[in-house]
């Protein structure tokens, strides 16, 4: 009779266990990074608060998208994950879930998110999300990811997308502003991931995958992070004369450009004071890289709210 009534509760932990392990299979701290970089846009587009559904049918899709580009990633990526300390606990490594599973889920939340995107906001950015899943999946993690060192240069395009993906629900095309916030995400990309890399350059170098850091020197690599950090900068600032913001947005990019650069060259002096690897500190560039583009986009939604 015990073991009768405590059966409920073991499959009832059993189904959470199983619900848990498929939604970490999206990665959820992945997609909340790439809704900060589609509402504000959507801001922009409407000028204003856009309208309530058209943006709740774009956000929840486009989650739906994320995730089952990265459930895609995570069945692709189950050999290396099982290597590296960094994902030995996601849900393929720890198989609880299975690669079958995996990738009949993925493939689900990328056909009902083009339908969804494409039947409740419209048809390009169905299109647009389309093209962000098969690229990340076929271009970056395919292809790209164990062959080059640019693997995240040019498959950071598709974390690029929802800032397209973001104009084209509001307004049904497409227009410099988008373009250049596009190039806002492209030019971050790199290094927030080269300093990612740097911290856990042992894990990419036992799974043999060509991340810059563990194919060149820690020199090599801050060069690289300094010129994409400009390359950021200097790309952000453009928004204000290419989509007509207030004084807000400029002035808030330019100090948040100040402080990036400023962590940049700090990571530089350290690494000139002769400090290496986990002395080098390179995720605190990595952590205010994210900070930077959160609070970038959000001046975006509040410069179009103030315009």
């Amino acid at each position: 009779m015990k073991n009768e009534a405590m059966a409920p509760a073991a499959v009832r932990r059993g189904a959470g266990e199983v619900i848990r392990a498929y939604v970490a299979l999206t990665k959820p701290r992945i997609i909340e990074l790439l809704l900060i970089t589609t509402l504000p846009v959507m801001f922009l587009a409407a000028k204003g608060l856009p309208d309530l559904w058209l943006a709740i049918n774009t956000m929840v899709f486009g989650t739906l998208s994320a995730g089952s580009a990265n459930a895609l990633n995570c069945y692709i990526d189950r050999d290396i994950d099982e290597v590296m300390r960094r994902t030995r606990r996601r849900p393929l490594a720890r198989h609880t879930v299975s690669p079958r599973g995996a990738l009949t889920f993925g493939v689900i939340l990328g056909a009902a998110s083009t339908l969804g995107l494409g039947l409740t906001v419209n048809w390009l950015a169905a299109a647009l999300s389309l093209g962000a899943i098969l690229f990340y999946v076929l271009v970056y993690s395919m292809f790209l990811k164990r062959r080059t060192s640019q693997n995240i240069v040019w498959g950071g395009i598709a974390g690029c997308m929802p800032v397209l993906i973001g104009w084209a629900g509001i307004t049904g095309g497409m227009s410099w502003a988008p373009v250049v916030l596009f190039g806002v995400v492209f030019f971050w990309t790199p290094p927030h991931t080269w300093t990612l890399a740097m911290r856990y350059r042992e894990d990419y170098a036992a799974a043999k995958v060509p991340m810059l850091p563990t194919v060149a020197s820690e020199a090599t690599v801050v060069k690289q992070v300094i010129w994409y950090t400009w390359a950021t900068v200097v790309c952000s600032l453009l928004l204000w004369p290419v989509a007509g913001t207030s004084l807000f947005y400029p002035a808030v990019a330019a100090v948040l450009g100040a402080a990036c650069l400023f962590e940049v060259y700090a990571l530089r002096h350290r690494l000139k004071a002769g400090k290496t690897g986990v002395d080098l500190r390179p995720m605190r560039f990595f952590h205010w890289s994210n900070i930077y583009l959160a609070l970038l986009f959000l001046a975006v939604a509040i410069d179009s709210l103030i315009a």
